[in-house]
């Protein structure tokens, strides 16, 4: 038995492409935050001849909460975590059934393609989720997720790598690049305030910069061309914001 859990909230662009590929699982758990826009007219068009569940959360700036409410909620032995902006490819999908019926592991971690402008991202920012892969697929009892964003699944050591890629296309236009990383910096810097982290002013000028250097230049995201300068600098921009926002916590009035 294998169930899905996705996070949605305002996902109309992305959901019917999401959940068309996940018509191998035996569930399907849905877990909203409030979408105002067609997101759970297209999950009820997409999703009516399957088993599937919607549940309508607040998010609260709290990805890893949100994921293990999900988590209790799914009902199989397995559960897989997908982004509404992710596809489980056909290969994957295949990977996947088989594995489960035939693994003493807790977890998998399932390799993920970033598709970005059209082109696939190969460098940069986005290699060590190409190559090394984010933990995804889980047993139902086997830990937790942890982190209010950027969450991680903390389980025992006992996992293992998928062969198959997950394919992501995030952030279709600049203007909602700007605006993912200005609503995901906000969260970030005020998760580093709560756990008593501190920044300053040579932080906030020098590491973005680095940061830049080393995904763009030794991470070799200049090889993914016009698409890896814009993915890089943008991630760059992120860590500033974080630090600057999280420096304006530290010394607000």
């Amino acid at each position: 038995m294998l169930s899905a859990v996705v996070l949605t909230k305002n996902e109309e662009k992305n959901i019917e492409r999401c959940l068309g590929g996940l018509d191998f699982c035996n569930e399907i758990i849905i877990v909203d935050d409030y979408s105002n826009d067609r997101t759970l007219e297209k999950i009820q068009k997409a999703l009516k001849s399957k088993v599937y569940k919607v549940f309508h959360r607040e998010l609260k700036g709290d990805f890893a909460d949100q994921r293990n409410f999900g988590l209790s909620k799914a009902g199989a032995n397995w559960v897989l975590f997908i982004d509404a902006d992710e596809i489980v490819t056909s290969n994957l999908k295949d990977e996947i059934i088989s594995t489960v019926r035939q693994t003493d592991r807790e977890g998998f971690y399932i390799r993920r393609r970033d598709f970005f402008w059209g082109k696939e991202l190969k460098f940069g920012e986005i290699r060590m989720a190409r190559n090394k892969g984010i933990l995804r697929l889980v047993k139902k009892n086997s830990g937790k997720w942890m982190g209010n964003v950027h969450e991680v699944f903390h389980t025992v050591e006992n996992t293992g790598k998928l062969k198959n890629f997950l394919n992501h296309y995030p952030h279709p236009t600049i203007k909602e690049f700007i605006s993912d990383i200005n609503n995901y910096s906000t969260l970030r810097a005020q998760e580093l305030y709560n756990q008593g982290k501190s920044t300053n002013i040579l932080e906030i000028m020098f590491i973005p910069a680095l940061k830049f250097i080393y995904t763009f230049l030794f991470n070799l995201g200049f090889l993914d061309g016009a698409a890896g300068f814009t993915y890089a600098f943008m991630m760059s921009f992120h860590s500033y914001l974080v630090r600057a926002k999280l420096y304006q916590h530290q010394h607000k009035s």
